[in-house]
């Protein structure tokens, strides 16, 4: 018997296939997350406007800003620089009356959709 000490071929395919299982196994596990955290980080940053916007407004007897670009410019800086969303969009604000809204087109960039996302959850359209 010849003993040279190296592998066989069904060692190494074994090997292989044990290598492979594992890796579809990571991949399952993490296959999500990344949208996950982009739909957090525009939660943060939505939270932080809105905290801008409210201290915008009780500094300026409680009106609110035209755009996110006043909590930018002028005396007082409520913000230091505007972010896009995670998907490289812009935030979208609304003045409505005495209220505002502000959120992110969500993944799919488009304004309305189901996939937007505001400071508490992802917009439901019915």
């Amino acid at each position: 018997m010849n003993n040279n000490g190296g592998f066989t071929l069904i060692e190494l395919i074994l090997v292989t296939v044990i290598i492979g299982i594992l890796a579809g196994m990571v991949t399952l596990t993490f296959t999500g997350r990344a949208e996950e955290a982009r739909k957090r980080a525009a939660k943060g940053d939505i939270a932080n406007y809105t905290t801008a916007i409210d201290l915008y407004a009780l500094d300026h007897n409680d009106k609110l800003p035209g755009s996110l670009d006043e909590l930018v410019g002028g005396k007082r800086k409520y913000v230091r620089e505007l972010n896009t969303d995670p998907w490289g969009s812009q935030y979208v604000y609304q003045v409505q009356g005495n209220d505002y809204k502000i959120y992110s087109a969500g993944p799919d960039g488009q304004g309305g959709t189901a996939d937007d996302v505001t400071s508490t959850s992802v917009i439901e359209i019915e």
